[in-house]
């Protein structure tokens, strides 16, 4: 691969990574799941790539989001986060808040609204995205920053490219049926080693992956039960605290378009300085590792703990519903200098070529509803 060369810097801090996860594989008998693999690749302490001190986001990180684009995404968001409070609690809870550009653009349109949030909370387990949170959110008192999920929650819950980022295993198939692929040290490298999938393993496949039976000969998945066991903790959460409503956004399918022949070498895919590419072993630290988002296993992980599924729609028609096109004409279109660029972002935001179709929004809760302009787009029928 041709990529830009890291810092000596972080190549050293990549160095320090891989010796760290081959250390794990020799503890473990010559090999670990490819989830914990991704776990240590992202999260280990210091050297992680979110836990780490390089920046993730914009044009000196590896990608960019939905609210880096324009502050239309978050003051969209602002107006459906309102809704779901006015029936629940006047709290916020975002997981992985990115720059704090999200929430800085939603406390700043609620502010403007006259809607008063109690309390802005973000779990964030990047500590260089949590100081450039804090700087960017200095002016917000009520924002608090966690650790972890609390005990129970009431309000409005956010997740812009969470479910996607969280550790996945892989599994192959064979004439037996499934085999996992682990992650080995070969000749000093890291590799794939199959296995036999545990009893657990089996059991997360046969709920997640419908007729997974009829799948060829050598198709790779990923399986997702740590996103699942996501889906579960919020369903926890949200019934002690007495209802709300989380909305997640992320790339990914249904169920019956994830598991296509298209598909048939999984759906992983690594971030690093801009450029996409499919090795999750390049560079440990150094670069982001994400599985697109199969949106049925999440919503029935919800439903099995309780939660119900409010909505499913494209991103495009989310925005259109939540009004983001009457927010554009916030702006006076005969002002080009600051229309043009904020009316492009919107493009990208909602065109099927670029995010509107790519990225989805499930939306699960107990004890409200969201409002109808937006179930116009529903496509949870599709789930």
């Amino acid at each position: 691969m041709s990529l830009p060369a890291p810092t000596p810097d972080a190549l050293a801090a990549s160095h320090a990574l891989q010796q760290l996860i081959a250390a794990e594989i020799e503890r473990h008998a010559g090999a670990i799941s490819f989830a914990r693999f991704m776990e240590l690749a992202l999260y280990a302490p210091d050297l992680g790539y979110y836990s780490g001190g390089a920046a993730k986001l914009g044009k000196d990180g590896d990608f960019t989001t939905a609210p880096e684009m324009s502050t239309l995404f978050g003051a969209a968001l602002a107006h459906v986060a309102a809704a779901i409070m006015a029936q629940s609690a006047p709290r916020i809870l975002e997981f992985g808040a990115g720059t704090g550009k999200l929430a800085l653009d939603i406390l700043t349109e609620l502010a403007a609204a006259g809607v008063a949030v109690e309390q802005y909370a973000i779990v964030e387990l990047s500590g260089e995205l949590r100081a450039r949170q804090q700087q960017a959110l200095g002016d917000f008192p009520q924002v608090v920053w966690l650790d972890d999920f609390p005990p129970s929650f009431s309000g409005a819950v956010l997740g812009n490219e969470v479910l996607d980022a969280m550790p996945v295993q892989l599994v192959s198939k064979h004439p037996d049926g499934w085999r996992e692929l682990q992650v080995t040290v070969r000749d000093g490298a890291f590799g794939w080693l199959e296995a036999a999938a545990d009893a657990a393993l089996l059991a997360q496949i046969e709920r997640q992956i419908p007729e997974h039976q009829a799948l060829p000969v050598g198709y790779v998945t990923e399986v997702h039960g740590l996103a699942c066991g996501f889906m579960a903790s919020l369903a926890r959460m949200l019934g002690a605290g007495g209802g709300g409503a989380a909305l997640l956004f992320d790339y990914g399918f249904p169920a019956h378009e994830y598991y296509l022949g298209q598909r048939a070498a999984g759906t992983l895919m690594c971030h690093y300085r801009h450029h996409a590419h499919a090795d999750p072993f390049y560079l440990p630290g150094l670069q982001d590792i994400t599985a697109h988002v199969d949106f049925t296993a999440m919503a029935l992980a919800a439903q099995d703990a309780g939660l119900d599924v409010l909505a499913y729609m494209n991103q495009a028609g989310f925005l259109v519903g939540a009004g983001i096109g009457e927010l554009l004409l916030r702006t006076d279109p005969a002002d080009a200098r600051r229309y043009l660029p904020q009316a492009n972002a919107l493009q990208k935001l909602v065109s099927p070529a670029e995010m509107g179709e790519l990225f989805k929004v499930l939306a699960v809760g107990k004890g409200v509803e969201l409002p109808a302009a937006l179930l116009v787009a529903d496509r949870s029928h599709r789930l």
